[in-house]
């Protein structure tokens, strides 16, 4: 969507990944906690090692 009326929020998961919600569906995951093998991306990682970060919610 390039449409600059779109609604985008990005999630940080509590213990995960920053979500990245336009018009309410989720587009891509990215890392957060810096051990992904797939930057910068997602891929699970932070589930294996432990990662803790609270959870927060960004609209722009």
């Amino acid at each position: 969507m390039n449409d600059m009326t779109s609604k985008t929020i990005i999630k940080c998961k509590e213990n995960g990944p920053y979500l990245i919600e336009v018009e309410g569906k989720v587009i891509m995951a990215l890392c957060r906690c810096g051990a992904s093998k797939n930057k910068p991306y997602c891929d699970g990682t932070h589930a294996k090692i432990g990662f803790k970060a609270e959870s927060r919610e960004i609209e722009i």
